[in-house]
């Protein structure tokens, strides 16, 4: 008797955990194809359209001079929006985490609005604030000659817009982990504030800092809706890479449009992996 219940939970026993081995298996098949479906495939179908020409064929596409300079100014705009958004993202950070004030946590709750609006929408709003029909916009052009929208300084803003979120938030949590004592612990040495930031906080931060500014750095190449309203779509003058993508595509220039992409994709690629290295090495050293 006792040797038919032992086989019988055994039987019990093997039938649960091949059951359990293929919903493992199903789950990982699941998620793969979903993986490739949605990911894989639309990527490599760009990459191999950009490079049907081979790599000098997409150099030469790269190298036209609407391309190339559509290119460096999504460049150059992205690295100093990430310079100013590094430096008061790490600032707003720390003023939230360190300081009780009123509407802190509206403050904090608002930072989060970027990736809540349509990106049309916040180019909208810049054109409605800093258009030469605006009193700021109007003001600044008659008095300075400067052109705020349809001109690089609106691309900046614009993407100081959308990418501000991102070093908030990768900072924010780490400095919460922070313990106060070793702050209190310098100041009571005689360090000043500059000097406690700089040698306490600063030197646990920088990961998270890099990380942050190295999101908002690719955000910012792939920013399109925003900018298109901002800046327009004027070649040489205000057009950016993710803009010239969809310039070639109204010229039925596919595969010019499909090179940038591979480009914009390249870096991209590199910024994320950098990334998750970071986060990689922040985790083994926590």
């Amino acid at each position: 008797m006792s040797t038919a219940i032992e086989i019988t939970l055994g039987a019990r026993q093997e039938a649960r955990q091949g059951s359990r081995l293929w919903g493992m298996w199903s789950l990982r098949v699941v998620a793969l194809l979903y993986l490739a479906v949605m990911l894989l495939l639309p990527l490599l179908s760009v990459i191999h359209d950009g490079l049907s020409g081979g790599v000098e064929g997409l150099i030469r596409d790269v190298s036209r001079p609407a391309a190339f300079a559509a290119l460096r100014l999504s460049l150059w705009t992205a690295a100093v929006m990430t310079i100013i958004n590094t430096v008061m993202g790490v600032l707003t950070a720390y003023v939230l985490v360190r300081y009780q004030f009123p509407g802190r946590s509206f403050l904090n709750a608002i930072i989060d609005i970027p990736f809540a609006i349509p990106t049309l929408v916040t180019g909208l709003m810049l054109v409605v604030l800093y258009g030469p029909q605006s009193i700021i916009g109007g003001f600044l052009n008659r008095q300075f000659d400067w052109d705020i929208v349809f001109a690089p300084p609106g691309i900046v803003l614009a993407l100081l817009f959308v990418s501000f979120p991102f070093v908030v938030r990768t900072v924010q949590p780490v400095l919460m982990e922070i313990d106060l004592d070793q702050e209190d612990a310098a100041a009571t040495l005689g360090a000043s504030g500059w000097m406690t930031f700089r040698r306490v906080l600063l030197p646990a931060i920088v990961p998270a800092v890099i990380t942050g500014a190295l999101l908002s750095f690719a955000r910012a190449l792939g920013e399109f809706g925003s900018i298109i309203v901002v800046a327009g779509n004027f070649p040489l003058r205000s057009q950016t890479a993710a803009v010239y993508v969809l310039s070639q595509i109204e010229s039925d220039n596919q595969r010019g449009a499909s090179a940038m992409s591979v480009v914009l994709l390249a870096i991209a690629f590199t910024l994320v992996f950098v990334v998750d290295w970071l986060q990689r090495r922040q985790e083994h050293h926590a």
